[in-house]
C-alpha cells in the first residue's frame, strides 16, 4: 500500500528562510520567502518580505477577491491605502480587505533599514487586481496571486481603456 509522502513540520524560524530578490527599475525590490504554502496551507498563503528603504514591493494595487493582513516585523514605512496614507513601524499590523481603488494598498520602505513584514492573504482565485496608478487591470484563475504559477490557467493584464464591449467580436 503506499505511503502519503511526509508532511512538512508546521513551524519555521523567519530567519531561516532563503529570501528570493525580485526588482524592477527604481522605484520596486523585495526580497521574500513563501511559509504558508511550503508548511502545507493550500487556502492561505503567507510571505516574509523585507522592502529596502525608498522601495515598494509591489504597484499600489487592490484585490477584487483577496483580504491581506500585513505584520511589520522590523523598520518603517508607509502605507498608501485608497487616498489616505498611513506611518507603520514594527508592532504593527494592517489590513487591507477586498475591494476596488478604496482599498488599493502598496507598502513603502521609508526609514534608514528595510522593512520586514510577513504578508498573509486569504488566496481566493480567481482574482481581479486593480492598478490605480497606472490604470491596468490583471486577472488570475487556476491560482491566486502569490500563488503556484505552473498552475495559472490565466494571467493577463492590459490597460482598463483597451476594454471592449462584451458583444464586440461576436457574430450574430
Amino acid at each position: 500500500m503506499p505511503q502519503d509522502p511526509p508532511r512538512p513540520a508546521p513551524v519555521v524560524r523567519l530567519d531561516d528562510l532563503s529570501l528570493a530578490p525580485q526588482v524592477h527599475g527604481e522605484r520596486f525590490a523585495a526580497a521574500m520567502a513563501a511559509i504558508a504554502g511550503p508548511l502545507g496551507a493550500a487556502h492561505l498563503g503567507a510571505r516574509l518580505v523585507e522592502v529596502p528603504p525608498g522601495k515598494a514591493a509591489w504597484p499600489f494595487h487592490a484585490h477584487h477577491a483577496n483580504d491581506e493582513l500585513f505584520v511589520i516585523l522590523s523598520g518603517t514605512g508607509e502605507l498608501r491605502f485608497g487616498e489616505e496614507r498611513h506611518a507603520v513601524a514594527a508592532g504593527m499590523v494592517a489590513v487591507c480587505a477586498a475591494g476596488g481603488a478604496e482599498t488599493a494598498h502598496q507598502l513603502i520602505a521609508t526609514g534608514e533599514t528595510p522593512l520586514r513584514y510577513v504578508a498573509v492573504s486569504s488566496m481566493r482565485e480567481p482574482d481581479v487586481m486593480e492598478y490605480p496608478d497606472s490604470g491596468k487591470i490583471t486577472v488570475f484563475a487556476g491560482a491566486a496571486p502569490g500563488g503556484d504559477k505552473a498552475r495559472r490557467r490565466l494571467a493577463a493584464s492590459f490597460r482598463a481603456e483597451d476594454a471592449v464591449d462584451y458583444w464586440q467580436g461576436e457574430e450574430g
